[in-house]
């Protein structure tokens, strides 16, 4: 959502990354992430990915972040800065 608001057609490279899932939110994940941006948590992509890397029952793994800012997200979320070396084939 992020990159194509800012880019047209960004989607297209960015949903090229085999890593990358972009999780659908059913109707009780998108009141709770509605609720996280309404409370301040941030803007509607950086609540679907907090709300994602929450731990939940339906999602066994552990999930990571690849993020810029990984200062903004609170204790417990796993964060990697997506500028590390080695990151998205970056030495």
């Amino acid at each position: 959502m992020q990159a194509e608001a800012e880019e047209e057609h960004l989607h297209r490279r960015v949903l090229a990354f085999s890593s990358v899932v972009v999780e659908p939110l059913d109707t009780m994940a998108a009141a709770t992430v509605a609720a996280m941006i309404r409370d301040g948590y941030g803007s509607p992509d950086t609540c679907h990915a907090l709300y994602c890397a929450l731990p939940r029952a339906e999602f066994t793994g552990m999930s990571i972040l690849l993020t810029e800012d990984e200062h903004r997200y609170p204790p417990g979320i796993v964060t990697v800065d997506i500028n590390s070396p080695g990151m998205l084939g970056f030495h």
